[in-house]
């Protein structure tokens, strides 16, 4: 069951069901797509929890808050949750929200599950109070550029908007590439239009451009300059965040949003219960799911694992993270204290760099795995 927004001061006297919080972006600037395939599987899971029994003979119970890509909006939602008693803390897609999420969390004693956000700072300082199931964004984006360059790709220009996640992804891209060689040309959309992005890559002689830059805009309007620019018909638009795997971008850009490499965390084949859980999740969302729907589903089975094992005491619950051992929709999912992350962190989920292929936007071509 999913539990609507309370009215201001309200707080929930039904004290049957055990709560999770849920922390999602569903309306803009958040990315609201992402925030629907996030708590599609959010709320997949917690139903076939309660169709198994729930946690003990009590309902697992949701209760979704809207984000909307806002830290100081998802830091507010984090006291109110803790407020009315949740258990625990799931979800976030967004990357800066997540870390106000994760501070407050650990500041607070709420154990809180990140499903879906890779920036690898979630915390400044080591917590016991905080879980990761994606990978950090150092792992997925140094595999994504081993990608560019055995495609050959030495000089990659990155269109940058100002960000903790974005100067984040530009300089572990710049760390790894520059000993094979690669040089990162970085331009500044603060200061650059769409058509100004296409007389820098000529004058760079770039190979590629990586989109560091929010979605649908400027995101859309610089693949839509690029690939209409004859100079650089020969040029690799690349897009680690991610931008292209939700069916939005193949609506907004047609024949253009093909051949644009991206990040995604899914094996290439699925097992037994991922694949049954793809099939619930298309019928649930009408589309394919997105690999943020399986890290939405996977996040509810671990924190009902471990409501299972422990209760709703929440310090038994953070002290329960590295004894975690299921069986995810992705491989089997096990946290532990990884060098460089703060977090409890499952190390690792598959990683891919696919790409739409340009005959059937929608279908997806494994170019690399990690």
């Amino acid at each position: 069951m999913t539990t609507p927004p309370l009215p201001p001061g309200a707080e929930r006297t039904d004290e049957s069901s055990v709560r999770i919080g849920a922390l999602v972006p569903l309306t803009r600037p958040g990315w609201v797509e992402a925030g629907q395939h996030l708590l599609a599987g959010l709320e997949l899971a917690v139903r076939e929890v309660n169709d198994a029994g729930g946690i003990v003979g009590r309902p697992l119970e949701l209760v979704v808050r809207d984000t909307a890509a806002d830290p100081r909006r998802a830091a507010a939602a984090v006291d109110e949750l803790a407020r009315l008693g949740v258990a625990a803390l799931a979800g976030e897609y967004h990357s800066v929200v997540a870390r106000a999420a994760a501070t407050r969390a650990d500041a607070l004693g709420l154990p809180f599950l990140c499903s879906s956000a890779v920036l690898d700072t979630l915390t400044e300082q080591p917590t016991q109070w905080v879980a990761r199931l994606a990978p950090a964004q150092s792992h997925g984006w140094r595999i994504y550029a081993d990608f560019l360059l055995g495609a050959g790709h030495n000089r990659i220009a990155v269109a940058a908007e100002p960000s903790v996640y974005w100067a984040s992804g530009a300089r572990i891209l710049r760390d790894h590439l520059a000993p094979g060689g690669g040089t990162v040309i970085e331009l500044d959309m603060r200061a650059l239009t769409p058509a100004a992005v296409c007389d820098e890559l000529v004058d760079s002689r770039a190979t590629a451009l990586l989109l560091l830059v929010g979605h649908p805009e400027p995101a859309v309007s610089i693949v839509k300059s690029v690939r209409h620019d004859r100079r650089l018909a020969e040029i690799t638009i690349g897009a680690p965040a991610g931008q292209p795997e939700f069916a939005e971008w193949a609506t907004l850009l047609g024949d253009d949003s093909g051949a644009i490499p991206f990040l995604r965390y899914l094996p290439e084949r699925l097992g037994p219960l991922g694949a049954r859980v793809e099939t619930a999740l298309r019928e649930r969302l009408a589309e394919a799911p997105s690999f943020v729907a399986f890290e939405g589903y996977d996040t509810i089975a671990v924190l009902a694992d471990v409501l299972r094992s422990h209760g709703e005491d929440r310090a038994r619950t953070a002290e329960s993270w590295p004894r975690v051992a299921i069986e995810g929709t992705r491989g089997p999912i096990e946290f532990s204290r990884t060098p460089g992350i703060n977090v409890w962190q499952w190390a690792w989920p598959p990683v891919q760099v696919v790409d739409r292929d340009p005959a059937q936007p929608d279908r997806f071509r494994i170019l690399h795995a990690g």
